[in-house]
């Protein structure tokens, strides 16, 4: 319980009867996001707004897991007398995951599910003098509550809006799942002609029977009067009913669709048949179009072939966690759109109201889905609470014109139940086959008008086998070819093979996509070095294939922002950097690719402008280093200029032109014309000498990645990294060894594993092993020299991530390794053992000064007692 000398905030607010009620249709709805004390279980007060998560700190350190667990919120709400004969509901927009409501200590409601809107009633639990709301959420893990696992954060919280919902005795009914208790459809639209069916329940809590008129207004977007009908009802004491209405042959409809995001507006009202008194008012969105998908043909929308590309999306935020404010979701879907974008997965879980909202005034098409995510559990308890949040999203989101298809499970067969028992994992695969009939058959008896989807990973024969093909009205694939497993050039492939074998049943790519680590470049990208690069190159391969392909009925990147994903290591832990913005959303160069694929207007671009600092060592003899500059573009050609001097113009291949850029120390201006297009950035460049005894190059700093072949971005100290070279006379680089590679196939080189004490794990993830030099051959002067250390091998063995499919992992053989370090022929690290001395991937610095004379240079041994010898990285400073 909270202490009792705790604060407890008070919200004030009068309410004077029935005709100030009728001023704003009978309702009022007042936010209830101020003012909370929060706890966790036996944990201190403190005071929080919301939208609040306890997690937004903890899903980012160095120790496994975060907090799973119950967190207490509470609040006093004091009402006026006058409320008194008002019908009072708390309104949550989503809560993490098991919420009990209590009031005055009395439960007053209870849900299951992190990502529904729900409305409990509160009226006969209050006293309206010093009422005391307090709302109990539990993240735990729960087997009977999906999602069980998958690749992303479960945070905990309060963490959407809340509202106290105040209307009269006869109102729309706030038990319809979360909804408004109004439902909109469109069953016959064309360019000629529309029919709009309205339906609602409406429910009389008071002690007398009512009469009373139903009058539905559609009204378009100027707030002009498009058509108008009313009902009458009567309702008797403790009723509740539902009234239909058709309005039939609007003329000549304004087409609702991504081009032009024409809403019209449903205003539907309970009247009071004596008095004229609007006692309760509900508003809608209302969008005219229709919508097909063909097998060979693709998607239809008004008639017209549309290919959907756009991207999955996920809700949480940098060091925000999911408890996201309004206007940063809102910018999201802005994100999409302004990236050319036509559809968005709202993925894998429903997400805020305002998400939708935006979807319907941008022309952003959608699809929505239930969090059933890599495995069920085959208990009633798990069905029904599928169904059940199935049935939420569907009534909740039900009016959107932006929705198009009800989704109810992804990559459910990633992680395989008992597998050394066929016969048990057979009726396990009938249970999920079960699951996936019941949710398919209830969405299609909610919402006939709309499509359903299930999505699988790329495991063709499995879920053909168990049947997950041929439920569901589109297949959705998650393909991750060249980046999980295969080469990029698999994708097209497996488009290919689902036309041929499943030729009547549409598809979409529902997931594809590369890391993207932002701090990380590379002349020579390959799988999972995580550089933008690859990514580049890789999202390219996966266009072309889908833009070509006319089955293909659209593709949806993974993901429209870098999210959260705690079990995550990699070279940004907890993070999966898929997306084609950062978790701050700030743009990568995929995302202005997408922009030169999708835009319908004359567009531009450096890319490269977003590595805005570069090193580098000087080409042999010259006073430049030359190194690729890349435009994004959808023009033919373009023509670079570097300091005011033309580089040439060149074609686009892809979108992409590529330009060899002599870059100069200090700051390169770059131009980038196509007739009257442009664009220009300023690149800051620190020049390393080709020889250090290149007078007209003064050397400063340089910072060297052992093992590597990417460059690396620190971005809170601001230095550069570059690849090492083997060791060149006159200059730098390592004698002896060989680049490290990992004990899992998927990793060409370097470590995945998180890297303690520090957040550059780039720079300790890859090493140079059985090293027996690194010669810097400097001028005499004063140096500072650090070398980085860690111990790749070895430690706490880790499950295996499901989604990381080509993850046969080789037995980490661990061995003693037992090395000596001298600099110039003095001692300076005796007998290191780095994971007895340091621990398992544990960052390791070692930093000295060095006086160098007799033109001898600098000249590091490593000398292996036991084992290899290791060096991860090495920075070099001239003092004076």
């Amino acid at each position: 319980m909270l202490k009792a000398k705790s604060i407890l905030f008070i919200l004030f607010f009068t309410i004077s009867g029935l005709n100030s009620f009728a001023q704003d249709a009978g309702r009022k709805a007042i936010s209830l996001n101020d003012q909370w004390e929060f706890q966790k279980e036996n944990g201190s007060v403190e005071q929080v707004n919301i939208p609040h998560t306890w997690n937004n700190k903890d899903v980012l350190d160095d120790t496994p897991g975060y907090y799973r667990g119950l967190g207490i919120y509470k609040r006093k709400l004091k009402l006026d007398e006058s409320a008194k004969d008002k019908d009072i509901f708390l309104v949550f927009n989503g809560i993490a995951q098991e919420s009990e409501v209590l009031v005055n200590g009395k439960s007053a409601g209870k849900h299951i599910g992190s990502y529904a809107k729900f409305i409990v009633p509160i009226k006969q639990f209050l006293n309206y003098t010093n009422d005391v709301i307090e709302v109990r959420a539990n993240n735990r893990f729960n087997e009977d509550i999906p999602p069980l696992t998958a690749d992303f954060t479960f945070f905990g919280g309060m963490y959407r809006n809340v509202t106290l919902l105040i209307t009269n005795s006869v109102h729309f009914s706030q038990h319809e799942n979360g909804s408004s208790g109004v439902f909109i459809t469109t069953p016959q639209v064309s360019a000629e002609t529309a029919d709009v069916n309205i339906n609602s329940y409406i429910e009389n809590t008071s002690t007398l029977a009512r009469k009373l008129q139903i009058n539905t207004t559609i009204f378009n977007s100027k707030g002009e009067e498009v058509a108008s009908q009313t009902a009458t009802l009567s309702l008797n004491k403790g009723e509740k009913k539902s009234v239909s209405q058709n309005v039939k042959s609007i003329k000549k409809p304004e087409l609702w669709s991504p081009e032009n995001p024409y809403l019209y507006r449903v205003v539907t009202k309970i009247i009071d048949s004596k008095t004229k008194v609007v006692v309760d008012q509900v508003s809608s969105p209302l969008g005219f179009r229709w919508f097909k998908f063909d097998a060979d043909k693709g998607f239809f929308l008004n008639g017209k072939s549309v290919k959907l590309i756009g991207a999955s999306r996920h809700q949480d935020y940098e060091n925000l966690g999911n408890a996201t404010p309004d206007a940063l979701q809102i910018k999201d879907v802005e994100w999409l759109k302004a990236m050319g974008g036509n559809f968005l997965r709202v993925a894998h879980y429903p997400q805020d109201p305002l998400i939708l909202e935006a979807c319907d005034r941008l022309g952003i098409l959608a699809s929505v889905e239930i969090p059933v995510v890599n495995t069920i559990t085959e208990t009633e308890a798990f069905t029904n609470n599928c169904l059940n949040m199935q049935t939420e999203m569907i009534k909740q989101n039900f009016n959107h014109p932006s929705i198009i298809i009800w989704a109810y499970m992804n990559e459910i067969l990633l992680r395989l139940k008992f597998s050394n028992d066929k016969p048990r994992q057979q009726i396990y695969f009938d249970h999920v086959r079960e699951l996936a009939q019941k949710l398919d058959s209830l969405t299609r008896r909610l919402d006939p008008s709309r499509y359903t989807l299930l999505v699988n990973h790329g495991a063709w024969d499995i879920y053909n086998k168990v049947g997950l093909t041929k439920i569901p009205m589109i297949v959705g694939w998650n393909l991750y070819s060249g980046w999980y497993s295969g080469v990029p050039a698999d994708f097209a492939k497996f488009l290919d093979r689902h036309h041929k074998e499943l030729p009547n049943t549409p598809f979409m790519v529902t997931e594809y996509g590369a890391d993207a680590d932002p701090r990380i470049r590379s002349f020579a990208p390959i799988r999972f070095d995580k550089s933008i690069e690859y990514a580049l190159q890789f999202h390219q391969v996966y266009l072309n294939a889908m833009l070509n392909r006319p089955f293909v009925a659209g593709g949806m990147a993974w993901n429209l922002a870098d999210f959260n994903s705690e079990t995550r290591e990699e070279t940004m832990p907890h993070i999966n950097n898929k997306g084609l913005l950062t978790i701050g959303r700030q743009p990568k160069d995929t995302y202005f690719l997408y922009q030169a694929y999708l835009s319908g207007k004359p567009y531009l671009k450096i890319t490269s402008a977003q590595w805005k600092d570069r090193t580098g060592i000087a080409d042999s003899g010259a006073l430049a280093s030359t190194q690729p500059v890349q435009v994004a573009t959808n023009l033919k050609s373009a023509e670079l200029f570097l300091n005011g001097k033309s580089l040439g113009t060149k074609e686009a291949v892809d979108h992409i032109i590529d330009w060899n850029v002599p870059f100069i120390n200090g700051l390169n201006q770059l131009r980038v014309v196509s007739g009257d297009q442009n664009d220009q950035a300023d690149i800051n460049f620190q020049l390393q000498p080709f020889k250090f005894t290149d007078s007209k190059i003064a050397f400063t700093n340089m910072n060297v990645l052992l093992g590597s072949k990417r460059f690396y971005i620190d971005e809170k100290e601001h230095q550069l990294w570059m690849p090492d070279q083997p060791y060149r006379v006159g200059s730098w680089g390592w004698i002896g060894g060989e680049p490290y590679k990992g004990t899992n196939n998927r990793i060409m080189y370097g470590s995945d594993k998180n890297i303690l004490g520090t957040d550059n794990d780039p720079i300790y993830q890859t090493q140079q092993v059985g090293i027996k030099q690194f010669k810097f051959d400097v001028p005499d002067g004063e140096y500072e020299l650090a070398l980085h250390f860690a111990e790749l091998v070895g430690g706490e063995s880790k499950e295996a991530l499901a989604y990381n499919l080509d993850n046969n992992h080789k037995k980490e053989a661990e061995e003693k390794r037992v090395f000596s370090v001298s600099i110039n022929g003095s001692s300076f690290m005796n007998q290191v053992n780095l994971a007895a001395d340091f621990g398992y991937t544990t960052a390791v610095q070692k930093k000295t000064r060095i006086t160098v004379q007799n033109g001898k240079g600098i000249v590091i041994d490593f000398n292996s007692i036991e084992g290899k010898a290791v060096l991860n990285a090495i920075q070099l400073r001239k003092v004076y």
